[in-house]
């Protein structure tokens, strides 16, 4: 059985909004510097509208931080033990893509994801949005394929691909099951 679902978007809501205030940024500024229209943000940040995958990846490249940070800091309790039934799973209400954070809470250098994609679904993210990570991606069931700039790789259940310099990816599932993936950062 699985563990019940810890709805993150509130906590993802109130942090986008710490980020921008913090920098002293309107929602005019964050709105060009990220791409995404003012009225999105401002319904973002008042929690009227959830983030998709993609646009949380250029909200956090226009703070100069990975998605994974803005994340954690979201998420950041001080734990050092993630019980399954307390973890926070997010879902991308555009793709269904799910994404678990296994990793205790605490702002650790090592930060562990869960992510499944479904079938026929791909999630893409800016270059900005691995700028101060090395990431892995461990498949655990299905297969994924993963562009990185111009490279694509086909991984099947059990490959591990450590991820080159920065570039843009588009994180794919090409069967007709779901993709279970782990992910792997520890910050530069």
């Amino acid at each position: 059985m699985a563990p019940p679902m810890v709805d993150p978007t509130p906590a993802i809501s109130h942090r986008i909004r710490i980020e921008r205030e913090s920098r002293g940024w309107s929602l005019g500024d964050l709105a060009e510097r990220s791409g995404v229209s003012k009225a999105m943000i401002s319904k973002i940040e008042r929690g009227a509208a959830s983030p998709t995958a993609a646009l949380l990846g250029r909200l956090s490249g226009a703070f100069g931080l990975q998605l994974s940070m803005l994340l954690s800091l979201a998420e950041q309790s001080g734990e050092r033990l993630s019980r399954a039934d307390e973890q926070l799973v997010w879902q991308d209400p555009e793709t269904g893509y799910l994404r678990r954070a296994v990793s205790p809470r605490n702002g650790g250098m090592l930060e562990l994801l869960e992510v499944t994609l479904p079938p026929g679904v791909s999630v893409s993210y800016p270059s900005s949005a691995f700028t101060f990570q090395h990431q892995q991606i461990w498949v655990r069931q299905g297969t994924l394929a993963f562009e990185e700039g111009e490279l694509t790789y086909d991984l099947k259940e059990g490959d591990c691909l450590q991820l080159g310099p920065p570039a843009p990816c588009t994180f794919r599932n090409p069967g007709k099951q779901p993709c279970v993936y782990v992910v792997a950062l520890v910050r530069r």
